[in-house]
């Protein structure tokens, strides 16, 4: 079935780290809409833009104390006016993120759920006693740590977070609650945004039995996970959100919901699911543990990699719809996470790993320097980081047994500060991202990769990013690229091919991912799309070099 979210081509923006108009050393909004025409050049029909809500900022802005302000950091809500409608003229749409598993703690309903134990407001979250002057259950949360903790100037009280301590979570067993939630989607959809990415989401339902769970770590106590993510009855939660508010404005929305096992996607993104679509994780967390920890990194094959990816394209449209994405802003960069050796994280590589999932069946995310071949910051000192998971993961891993050493390793490889150093613009001073010192230091190697240095540059990342995006959006391949069929190839481990076929058409995506020449069979083809390299083609085969991406009309 047609729709018109299928066909957009979305990049992500952070703001904080995107462009600071107003040298504070902060990205803004202004900042935004300044880089419009760059964006509207690389051809993107949608942007994503990160929470720029009122927040004291625990967890940069996903702690929101108040959806219908602005942060002064980022601007103001005209400024949000102004972003949409330059974007609009530029035919690019809006989505914002939504975060209504939990707010800040400093939001006025928990103030003033915290001042009185009578208050409405107490059930607009979850409070507990505790037992035997322990919390009430053992749960770990995400960010390390009890769900609980204790109300300061009450006698044995808790209140539940699944992240910090600073996010507590919204009680969705309240129906007024909710329709406050619903009240507020609504009235940002009616400012004219196209839709929301939405935070966590399967996480609103919790396990009301408030059981203990198995003990599974050496600070004696277990995941959050089997008691507050996709539990059963988090469908008539769904059904009421996507009839009260998404549906009223035909908005898309993308489920970020890590962990969602294949045989429940039907409540999320089926006939009657809640969202548009949704990421899926499976693949891109291939490096880390169940519990989503980073220690230690896990060990896995290219071929695992190609399994899990190939998985997720046969069993998501099943169902329904999904973004397919390569980097986001709470992982590092791709060519750290999928490639070993640092001396081959170059741009040819950043072009034929653009490739694979620019061509996959899904709708395309962009993250902010994905587009120019953006490589992570290598950090000396735990207090470099900024990230909140970053410190959280820092001292679980040493609480395991590892030493400080190791520990550091694993942030360094996995920090979400990876993706979250300010965007290289250029290659003066701060990268022109600011003309003063940014909130989060730049990337050390923006004098080598940024912007200015490949937007004439043929040859370049940003260039092959461009002709790939003008490719998707040919009408002679507009329709096979979306809607046509995704059919796996059998290949050795490091090659991954794929045909995307309509009536129309039939395309091989192919992609050389290792250091060493190889040859893949090709029996008649058409011509040659896009390649990232000499083109050799004889005798029924390709002769793929390392790293090769080619995309051919069969």
């Amino acid at each position: 079935m047609q729709e018109w979210w299928k066909e957009e081509i979305v990049y992500q923006i952070y703001p904080k780290s995107f462009k600071d108009s107003n040298h504070d050393g902060i990205g803004d909004i202004q900042g935004i809409i300044e880089k419009l025409d760059y964006l509207e050049d690389l051809g993107v029909t949608m942007l994503w833009i990160c929470p720029v809500y009122q927040s004291p900022m625990d967890d940069n802005g996903y702690d929101i104390s108040d959806y219908y302000q602005i942060h002064p950091d980022f601007g103001t809500m005209e400024d949000i006016d102004e972003l949409i409608q330059k974007a609009k003229e530029r035919h690019i749409k809006i989505i914002m993120d939504l975060v209504i598993n939990h707010t800040s703690d400093e939001h006025a309903w928990f103030q003033e759920a915290l001042k009185n134990p009578d208050s409405p407001y107490r059930n607009y979250y979850i409070f507990k006693e505790g037992k035997n002057d322990q919390p009430p259950t053992n749960w770990r949360s995400v960010f390390s740590g009890s769900v609980w903790e204790k109300v300061p100037h009450e006698d044995n009280m808790y209140y539940f977070h699944s992240f910090s301590k600073k996010q507590p979570d919204l009680n969705w067993e309240n129906p007024q609650m909710r329709e406050d939630i619903y009240r507020m989607i609504n009235w940002w959809l009616d400012k004219g945004i196209a839709g929301f990415r939405v935070d966590a989401i399967n996480f609103i339902k919790k396990d009301q039995s408030w059981q203990d769970g198995p003990v599974d770590g050496a600070d004696g106590l277990s995941s959050c996970f089997e008691f507050a993510r996709n539990q059963p009855g988090i469908e008539v939660f769904f059904k009421e959100l996507r009839e009260k508010t998404f549906d009223v404005h035909q908005c898309m929305t993308v489920a970020e919901a890590v962990g969602v096992p294949y045989h429940q996607l039907d409540i999320f993104i089926g006939e009657k699911g809640c969202f548009s679509m949704m990421f899926d994780f499976n693949y891109s967390h291939i490096d880390i543990t169940e519990h989503e920890e980073w220690f230690p990194l896990q060990n896995w094959t290219m071929q695992e990699y190609k399994d899990k990816l190939f998985l997720s394209q046969k069993e998501i449209f099943k169902t329904g719809w999904c973004g397919v994405f390569l980097e986001n802003h709470d992982m590092q960069r791709s060519l750290n996470r999928l490639i070993r050796n640092p001396q081959e994280r170059t741009p040819k590589v950043a072009k034929a790993l653009g490739q694979l999932f620019m061509f996959l069946k899904g709708t395309p995310f962009i993250y902010q320097g994905e587009e120019i071949g953006t490589i992570n910051n290598h950090r000396l000192s735990i207090n470099d980081f900024d990230d909140l998971n970053s410190h959280a993961q820092y001292r679980r891993a040493l609480q395991e047994g590892y030493s400080e050493e190791e520990a550091l390793d694993f942030v360094n490889r996995r920090s979400r500060d990876n993706t979250r150093s300010p965007m290289s613009w250029n290659n003066q001073r701060y990268a022109g991202f600011s003309d003063t010192k940014p909130w989060l230091a730049n990337n050390e190697y923006y004098k080598e990769i940024n912007v200015a240095g490949e937007i004439n540059d043929s040859d370049s990342v940003l260039s092959y990013y461009k002709q790939m995006i003008a490719l998707r959006q040919n009408p002679l391949y507009h329709q096979t690229f979306v809607y046509g069929d995704f059919t796996p190839l059998d290949s050795e481990e490091y090659v991954i091919a794929y045909i995307r076929q309509d009536k129309q058409n039939q395309i091989l995506c192919i992609q050389n991912l290792q250091n060493k020449t190889t040859s893949f069979p090709l029996e008649h083809y058409s011509k040659v799309l896009l390649s990232n390299d000499d083109i050799h083609i004889y005798d029924h085969q390709i002769q793929l070099s390392p790293y090769q991406s080619m995309i051919i009309l069969l």
